[in-house]
């Protein structure tokens, strides 16, 4: 099964994340792109498309928001699709007004899956935040392999049985 994996990152935090992932799926069917890179032609023959962003703003990147407004397909015939972000950690956010603004803002992957959704996909999995504990990162403990075994549940549910 072709899977095709685009992402964006600013430092690293969604590339590590992808990456693991990925690291759940077949490498020799398994394609892993910066989506800056990505183009419309790479798309054919993809049975599953993975789309991670980092959360900025309150949405995905703009690289990301690009992708999806002028090389994403606006009918996808019910291609498998997941979609992620990497989000600040809100435990890690020491004023209580500012958490409220932030988990009232929203996240990346809802937008995203939303915007898939209207392309006549197949969302395989709700979409999933994985957790940073700075603007920066690093990552949070234990999220490397939550998105490993992520990666292995839409591998699972997309395996014939």
């Amino acid at each position: 099964m072709k899977t095709l994996f685009l992402f964006d990152s600013y430092f690293g935090n969604t590339e590590q994340v992808t990456r693991a992932i990925a690291n759940a799926f077949n490498p020799e069917t398994t394609i892993v792109k910066w989506i800056r890179d990505a183009s419309t032609e790479e798309l054919s023959g993809t049975e599953l498309l993975i789309i991670g962003s980092p959360t900025r703003g309150f949405r995905a990147t703009e690289a990301v928001n690009l992708f999806f407004k002028e090389k994403l397909p606006t009918d996808l015939h019910g291609m498998n699709v997941a979609a992620f972000d990497t989000r600040i950690d809100l435990d890690t956010i020491k004023s209580k007004v500012f958490r409220v603004v932030v988990n009232k803002g929203g996240y990346a992957a809802n937008t995203m899956a939303k915007q898939l959704k209207r392309r006549k996909v197949r969302l395989v999995i709700p979409a999933e935040g994985f957790l940073v504990t700075g603007e920066q990162g690093p990552l949070k403990e234990g999220e490397l392999e939550r998105a490993f075994e992520w990666g292995k549940e839409i591998a699972n549910s997309l395996a014939p049985h």
